[in-house]
């Protein structure tokens, strides 16, 4: 379920300036009292974590060469080093499984959960968030997991394909320009709130939902970050192989 398809929406919409904004920080503050939320609601936000929390990086690297993703280049478990580790083919495919654990939450998990309040926007982004913060946090390897850029960009997809296209582009002529990843998906992070806002200003759940993975996003590349200020992340294409080198996954 898109943006576009929930009901309702088309008035929302219309309101415009400061009281559109207010109306809908109201609306949401009223949908997102949890004494309102049912059991349906619940479960499917704990499904969501478990199935972000699956570490197919890893699962992936010992099943095809039985050995621990964790103990291979830059140690994380997310797509990049999974590509280091088993390949170019294989890193997209585990690319596309950490995205889909972020797509399928919200498009197919939230549709099951039966929301009591009126917008199931509010569901969609406690879902994808639960994803996200599984794979970062997953109870399945003591709660140390990937980046969460993949899972991001499959949650986002699954309400405004348009944001991530908008992030994906800004990802693009980032690395284009500088040659580092980390950077750039950095940078696609703080991108999708802009891009959130600039299509549904007047939908501060999506908005402060994309604010909260970037803030995340944020939090998971802090190693990038202070390598980029000390001058030791490696560059896309360098055969340097730092332990925290990752950016995204």
């Amino acid at each position: 379920m898109s943006l576009r398809d929930r009901p309702g929406r088309g008035s929302r919409v219309r309101r415009g300036g400061c009281d559109g904004t207010l109306l809908g920080v109201t609306d949401m503050l009223a949908a997102t009292e949890p004494s309102t939320w049912n059991l349906a609601e619940w479960g499917t936000i704990a499904a969501s974590y478990f199935l972000g929390a699956i570490p197919f990086g890893l699962l992936l690297t010992r099943a095809l060469r039985g050995v621990d993703l964790r103990e291979m280049g830059s140690g994380n478990i997310g797509a990049t080093n999974a590509m280091r580790a088993l390949g170019r083919w294989w890193g997209y495919v585990a690319f596309l499984l950490d995205f889909a654990k972020g797509w399928v939450p919200v498009y197919l998990l939230a549709s099951l959960a039966t929301p009591q309040f009126e917008d199931p926007l509010v569901i969609q982004v406690a879902c994808g968030t639960a994803a996200v913060l599984g794979h970062c946090f997953p109870v399945y390897l003591g709660f140390k997991g990937g980046k969460g850029v993949s899972t991001a960009a499959g949650a986002i997809m699954a309400i405004d394909p348009f944001v991530l296209l908008a992030g994906s582009l800004v990802w693009i002529v980032t690395l284009q320009l500088s040659h580092f990843v980390g950077l750039a998906s950095i940078l696609m992070g703080v991108a999708f709130p802009f891009a959130a806002w600039w299509r549904h200003s007047s939908e501060p759940v999506f908005v402060g939902g994309t604010g909260l993975l970037t803030l995340l996003i944020l939090v998971r590349h802090r190693s990038n970050i202070a390598n980029m200020l000390a001058g030791t992340e490696p560059r896309s294409g360098s055969r340097r192989a730092g332990r925290e080198s990752d950016s995204h996954g």
